[in-house]
């Protein structure tokens, strides 16, 4: 085997050994798994690394391992492919780091680890899945490896949170599974082709079919998409440990969802197909629209701070579903681009809500007033995410929204730029008052006194990867139109495998 071949198969089964490893590791190992992690995560963003030097430069990546007739495991790496595994291996170390920090001296340390690790596994074989088989494995694997992670703390409020996901989310596998047998049944395949999707052949007698098994795909994909109705589960889940929150956000479950979504658009069904013959885009752009808006508005009125940053995952995830809903390519790239933006803006933001409960005990908004007098770091990477989630320039989120913007007039859908503006005016409303509060309002005497040694506002592992995600953030908006940048990798993916 080349190492064009091997290599999928070496960063898919990296988490999983690793993952079997702290399995079987004694709770007081703590030195042993906390390298094996540290190690396993860097090696992995090595490894991904060399891989986009050579996307980049048109090589690709394909394992393929027959499980039985018509049906293999295949994995390949392309530029679509690449720019989530890339997120998800970057985004992995930094919650290794907050993770170690987080949950030191709690219990079930190898048990949460081990579970992360194939949470991560699963996340790689959804990025790097080559067909709808391949793809339905590792999605509902996902399901499987983050169920425990919710319910960690083992509470009666974590168990029915862990419940409700399961409904929720084993639901919308279903669905999935329903509408991928049917699709077999009418095409013979499902392997992804990146250039027109494989269904457009059929003949216009299976347009009422195809419409059918594109809505079971995306409602089954909208779940984990957190697509209105489908998003109840997301705030629920929310009792999980704050490292496990930031995975469900920015890396792992809801970008599978959404991720999964782009594939049916663009691999499965085709966007020109999709959108002129038909007609699916613009009724999930709607949706999307729809789901922008209720998220932002139901953020508006949480005091919880994590509930209010579920709520606003649930509008922000959107923007990538409405960007490839607009069936163009400007506007494809501000839902693409975001994919990337979102993950690190909100990452940063449930970290720092972390510091803040392991600090502080701090929960909800209304304690928040002059914490960044105590909390200076962990406050000035919350007040550049957050700025960044509602569009200030030159933070990430305004390119995800310029582009947005620009495709909507492109597709001449002027109704979308009303509901952007919309909703950074709800952002704006959401985030703001938290900004105010932090940073001029007079804190509690007894928070100043709390200092830790040497007048650290928390330890490093806790402070390091919300500051450096936050700075990530800020270089990919300034930094957007270097080689290797997110922005510029969107451009790439949309040239070179999305229109001819």
């Amino acid at each position: 085997m080349s190492i064009q071949s091997w290599l999928p198969l070496l960063i898919l089964a990296g988490p999983l050994t690793l993952g079997v490893i702290i399995f079987m590791l004694p709770e007081n190992s703590v030195r042993t798994r906390t390298t094996l992690n540290l190690l396993a995560a860097l090696i992995k963003l090595g490894m991904v690394g060399w891989m986009i030097w050579h996307v980049y430069r048109r090589q690709h990546f394909e394992s393929r391992i027959a499980l039985m007739p018509d049906f293999d495991l295949a994995l390949q790496v392309g530029p679509l492919s690449v720019l989530f595994l890339g997120l998800s291996s970057v985004l992995w170390l930094a919650t290794t780091i907050y993770a170690v920090g987080y949950l030191e001296g709690s219990p079930h340390r190898s048990r949460f680890f081990g579970f992360f690790s194939l949470c991560l596994a699963a996340t790689a074989g959804v990025a790097m899945a080559s067909n709808l088989f391949t793809f339905l494995l590792f999605y509902e694997l996902l399901t499987l490896a983050t169920y425990p992670l919710i319910v960690h703390r083992g509470t009666d409020i974590a168990r029915r949170a862990g419940q409700t996901y399961l409904v929720y989310t084993i639901g919308g596998g279903t669905l999935l599974l329903v509408g991928t047998v049917w699709l077999y049944t009418l095409t013979g395949t499902l392997e992804f082709v990146p250039q027109g999707g494989f269904v457009r052949d059929l003949g216009q007698a299976h347009h009422a079919d195809l419409t059918a098994i594109f809505i079971l795909l995306v409602a089954g994909l909208g779940v984990k998409a957190a697509l209105v109705p489908l998003h109840s589960w997301l705030p629920q889940a929310m009792v999980a440990p704050a490292p496990v929150s930031a995975l469900l956000h920015a890396v792992a479950v809801v970008k599978a969802g959404v991720f999964g979504i782009v594939r049916v658009l663009y691999d499965v069904f085709g966007i020109e197909f999709a959108a002129q013959e038909l007609g699916v885009t613009t009724p999930l752009a709607i949706i999307a629209a729809v789901t922008i808006l209720y998220g932002s508005l139901r953020a508006l009125f949480q005091d919880d701070l994590k509930r209010r940053l579920a709520f606003s995952t649930v509008s922000q995830v959107s923007y990538i579903t409405l960007g490839i809903a607009l069936a163009g390519p400007l506007a494809a790239i501000g839902g693409l681009v975001h994919l990337v933006h979102q993950g690190l803006m909100k990452i940063t933001l449930f970290f720092c809500a972390g510091n803040l409960a392991e600090t502080l005990g701090i929960h909800n908004i209304s304690e928040m007033k002059g914490v960044g007098q105590r909390m200076p770091f962990t406050m000035g990477a919350f007040t550049l995410a957050a700025l960044g989630m509602i569009g200030m320039p030159p933070i990430a989120g305004f390119i995800s929204k310029w582009y947005l913007g620009l495709g909507a007039l492109q597709m001449e859908q002027n109704w979308v730029i009303w509901i952007l503006i919309a909703s950074t005016l709800l952002n704006a409303a959401y985030f703001l008052p938290i900004i105010y509060a932090v940073w001029f309002c007079d804190p509690p005497v007894s928070w100043l006194a709390m200092r830790k040694p040497a007048n650290q506002e928390t330890t490093w592992a806790l402070l390091l990867p919300p500051v450096a995600t936050a700075l990530l953030s800020l270089a990919a908006g300034m930094l957007a139109a270097l080689p290797y940048s997110p922005l510029e990798w969107a451009l790439f993916i949309i040239h070179s495998q999305f229109w001819r």
